[in-house]
């Protein structure tokens, strides 16, 4: 099973281009896909958090990178991942990058994104989809039985270049190396924490419009996130279910 990680994808591009995305077009042609409308506020941190423990943001009450000043910690959370209750049950499970803290976390991988997970420059926002596919295929040789990989990059890239013809190089790019992961298993969840749109017509604002360097931030978060699955026989309609299939899928409470 695997389960990849879009931070902030939306089909707002995709869809308008899918002829210069192939493997998007690919999987949107022989797989089931829609939106997800977030009933919730589209925080990432929060909506990553709900996806992989199957609570909703009342409940895990983890909506922040940053609280009271410190990053956030795993320790700092009181709950249990889906991994944590897969390998409580003997059940091999591989995380990588996983962005409800940051940096983003692993579990049973040692693996350091570029930027520490807080990509700045461009090539550094290019070289987290090399090393996140790199790792991913490595991952994939041990055969676990869940393997679950998350790209970030994204999620910066949108917030400071949305509108811009940089967007559509960063899809094609993820593009391809989601061209050399889709076959690593016959069952398949991509899925985003959310959309993006222009920033003065996003419902919330994630962050100042204006950064502490000056520059002035051209897109933000909007509440539609992406969904693609394969054979998957369950009905995914807010991120915690993505938990809560799984959950379902290898029989743990």
């Amino acid at each position: 099973m695997l389960v990849i990680g879009i931070d902030g994808a939306t089909w707002d591009i995709i869809k308008p281009n899918l002829d210069e995305l192939p493997t998007f077009r690919k999987l949107m042609e022989n797989c089931s896909h829609k939106t997800i409308h977030l009933k919730d506020k589209p925080w990432s941190a929060s909506v990553w958090c709900s996806m992989f423990s199957g609570l909703s943001p009342n409940e895990h009450q983890h909506h922040e990178f940053v609280k009271d000043g410190e990053l956030v910690e795993r320790k700092d959370l009181d709950l249990d991942f889906i991994w944590d209750k897969l390998d409580q049950k003997g059940i091999s499970v591989k995380a990588i990058n996983v962005p409800f803290i940051v940096p983003p976390y692993n579990y049973n991988v040692n693996f350091i994104p570029p930027g520490e997970g807080v990509p700045i420059s461009e090539q550094e926002l290019v070289d987290e989809i090399n090393s996140v596919t790199e790792k991913t295929l490595e991952v994939a040789e041990e055969n676990p039985e869940l393997v679950i990989t998350c790209y970030t990059a994204l999620d910066k890239l949108s917030h400071h270049h949305w509108g811009e013809p940089i967007m559509l190089d960063y899809y094609k790019k993820l593009d391809d190396s989601l061209s050399r992961l889709i076959e690593l298993d016959n069952q398949l969840i991509i899925i985003s924490d959310h959309g993006f749109c222009d920033y003065d017509k996003a419902p919330i604002q994630t962050l100042p419009k204006k950064t502490k360097t000056g520059k002035i931030l051209k897109g933000d978060h909007h509440p539609e996130a992406i969904l693609i699955t394969r054979n998957v026989d369950f009905d995914i309609k807010q991120p915690e279910d993505v938990f809560r299939f799984l959950a379902k899928k290898y029989e743990v409470d």
